[in-house]
């Protein structure tokens, strides 16, 4: 699972950084999956190592236009391309009826299925390998954080040693790796637990912006291997934070210090905070390292693959 920042200021883009969105790939099944689509998403994905053919799912917040405007272009470029074959977007009441207006206004025709699912609290999709749940969050409009939780994985499975015991290589081992025990011929019972190695723990990725502090985000991003959290202005801006139903950086790293997550990435940021001006982003990531010190800021294109914990690791366990 590796997530890829390809818009990380708010309301609007600057000379170094898109509106939002987050691309995760997942490499196991040649799908990205994409949080949120601000505009230009679509240059974007061409700029980095991403392959648009591959988007199969969008998620998204809020119906703020820095989250949804590069939704139609690129829904029309995959079209265009020819090798989409279905596309999934999931989002707040009114989503369905923005993309209708778009496509009947600019008479776009679409060579492949849409679908388009209203989001509530609670699990939105499911499959054999991943479940993504969402949770209302504080903004001015409604507006949700997603989570994408990938489900544990059997530990390596022990060939060598299956062979040594004299089970017969086929079918057999299929069952075994998924820890189930078996009986062979000769009456013993083989544990297939016993041949596998420490279980692999599902990655968690937590998504929250747009959104002042809430107990939504400690709850969404509960435990999470990664946090993505907006941190639109610097603590000594919380005025304005309050106001706007945004965050700052300190409430973002209190979110990944309540939630106990592994790592927090701040992304959102106000174009205020650009170079040269009295407050920079280096002074936000300082501020939320004094709360929660696995901190990072996120650029655009920076990448990060979510590593892998094993079911006894006491980091886990602690």
């Amino acid at each position: 699972m590796q997530i890829t920042f390809l818009g990380t200021s708010s309301g609007v883009p600057t000379r170094s950084r898109n509106v939002s969105s987050v691309a995760v790939r997942l490499d196991q099944r040649a799908e990205v999956w994409l949080l949120d689509c601000g505009e230009a998403t679509q240059h974007q994905v061409l700029r980095s190592d991403l392959k648009i053919s591959q988007i199969r799912r969008i998620f998204i917040t809020h119906l703020h236009g820095d989250h949804i405007f590069g939704l139609m272009g690129l829904l029309a470029s995959c079209g265009m391309a020819g090798n989409t074959s279905q596309m999934d977007i999931y989002g707040p009441p009114g989503l369905d009826g923005y993309l209708q207006a778009c496509r009947r206004f600019s008479q776009t025709h679409l060579s492949y299925p849409l679908r388009v699912h209203t989001v509530e609290h609670g699990l939105v999709f499911k499959d054999d390998a991943y479940e993504v749940y969402c949770t209302p969050l504080e903004h001015r409009v409604t507006a949700f954080g997603y989570r994408i939780q990938e489900k544990d994985r059997p530990g390596r499975f022990d060939a060598e040693k299956a062979a040594t015991l004299g089970i017969p290589f086929g079918p057999l081992y299929g069952r075994l790796k998924q820890g189930e025990t078996i009986t062979l011929d000769d009456g013993r019972a083989i544990d297939g637990k016993k041949l596998c190695g420490p279980i692999q723990l599902g990655r968690t990725l937590a998504y929250c912006t747009d959104t002042v502090y809430c107990d939504g985000s400690i709850h969404l991003a509960q435990g999470a291997d990664v946090l993505i959290h907006e941190s639109t202005f610097a603590h000594q801006d919380s005025a304005m934070a309050y106001e706007r139903l945004h965050s700052t950086s300190t409430m973002a790293a209190q979110v990944a210090l309540s939630a106990a997550v592994q790592r927090l990435f701040l992304t959102h940021f106000s174009p205020r905070y650009a170079p040269g001006s009295a407050i920079q982003l280096e002074d936000l990531l300082s501020e939320a390292r004094s709360i929660f010190p696995n901190t990072e800021l996120a650029h655009d294109f920076l990448s990060y693959e979510i590593p892998r914990r094993e079911k006894n690791n006491p980091k886990h366990d602690k």
